[in-house]
């Protein structure tokens, strides 16, 4: 304890204060992915762009097919260098009783994420994306969003459709679905512990099921009616649950059908696309040459500094060769966020990068 007229009275207090700041573990943030078939090069890009602008400790949770692990050990190990992130790979895993049915629903393994609350016991709140998501800013971003959760909120995603003239649920489901448009799963954030905790209401029984034993049920009664699989659902979980889910803005999960017929995705135009999904396979054909872009750039840059900050001229040029589609017209908003997101991961000290 240093004297009094050195740190005043409180010293030994605040002495001990810090010291406890000091000892509690570093919160990591902890993002799910499942990786089936032909997607293990989509989920490294993926998983690279998490780790070039996030601030904290990351912890990737991988559901992967057999044949694909020791391809993602590889590369995962080779990145150690980083010492930024742990991973743990899983097999893909059903329950026993119907696994045949569950892994054939919309893709091979898709629905692998509504087990995720039962899989994971031991954490609290998981970011789960599909493969072919690329994050423009710090995943750590809309991990805070949980900080945003009220008493009954459990889980958060974005609409399916901005635009309800061109939606899908709202035209063509043949089930409930969540609000006007429905809600788009290709990114989950999720408390974990109040999806396991929670009883739902359910069109199927007057009594209150919890996640484990709604899932087989729902699947029952709507095979023949849902086209999405998995997303759709979670679409009538929340629809007859609506309290318990946060809907975040577009530009947390920027798709084609935010600007192949127009822009309509209002966020994304003011400030920014903050996380890219590229779904329809549009990373790899021709049709949407903006995502493409993207997805190329941050594949290909590894992840030393200069080559980060030297990839944005490029790309704006690759991306101005884009404006005879109706998503490169709008190519700057593809890029706003993504500059903001490298300067400021220049402008943090080398030990926090």
């Amino acid at each position: 304890m240093l004297p009094s007229d050195v740190c005043g009275m409180n010293c030994f207090w605040e002495a001990a204060f810090r010291y406890s700041l000091k000892m509690q573990p570093v919160e990591r943030v902890h993002l799910a992915v499942v990786a089936c078939g032909e997607r293990l090069e989509e989920t490294l890009t993926m998983l690279k762009s998490a780790l070039i602008f996030s601030i904290k400790p990351l912890q990737f949770h991988i559901f992967a097919e057999d044949q694909l692990h020791d391809s993602f050990k590889g590369i995962l190990n080779s990145w150690s260098f980083l010492q930024t992130f742990n991973y743990s790979l899983y097999p893909i895993t059903f329950p026993s009783e119907n696994a045949a049915e569950w892994k054939k629903l919309f893709k091979p393994c898709a629905s692998q994420r509504l087990f995720l609350p039962l899989i994971l016991k031991e954490v609290d709140s998981l970011l789960y994306v599909d493969t072919d998501i690329l994050f423009l800013r710090p995943v750590d971003d809309i991990w805070s969003l949980l900080k945003k959760f009220n008493s009954t909120q459990i889980a958060a995603m974005a609409p399916e459709h901005e635009e309800p003239r061109i939606g899908w649920y709202n035209r063509f489901a043949r089930h409930p679905y969540y609000g006007k448009t429905g809600v788009n799963s290709g990114v989950m954030l999720m408390n974990m512990t109040r999806m396991r905790r929670k009883y739902f209401k359910n069109d199927m029984t007057s009594v209150r099921l919890r996640w484990g034993d709604i899932l087989m049920p729902l699947l029952k009664k709507y095979k023949l009616n849902i086209t999405w699989g998995d997303q759709d659902l979670l679409n009538i979980i929340f629809f007859h649950n609506p309290e318990s889910l946060f809907v975040f803005p577009c530009q947390w999960n920027y798709r084609p059908d935010h600007c192949i017929y127009g822009s309509n995705c209002q966020e994304a135009e003011e400030e920014g696309i903050f996380i890219l999904h590229g779904n329809r396979g549009v990373y790899h054909d021709d049709k949407q040459p903006a995502f493409r872009a993207i997805y190329e750039a941050l594949r290909n840059c590894s992840f030393e500094d200069d080559n980060i900050h030297s990839l944005l001229k490029p790309l704006e040029l690759e991306l101005q060769k884009t404006v005879h589609t109706y998503c490169g017209k709008i190519y700057k908003i593809f890029i706003k966020q993504l500059t903001k997101s490298i300067q400021d991961r220049y402008d943090r000290p080398p030990k926090e990068r």
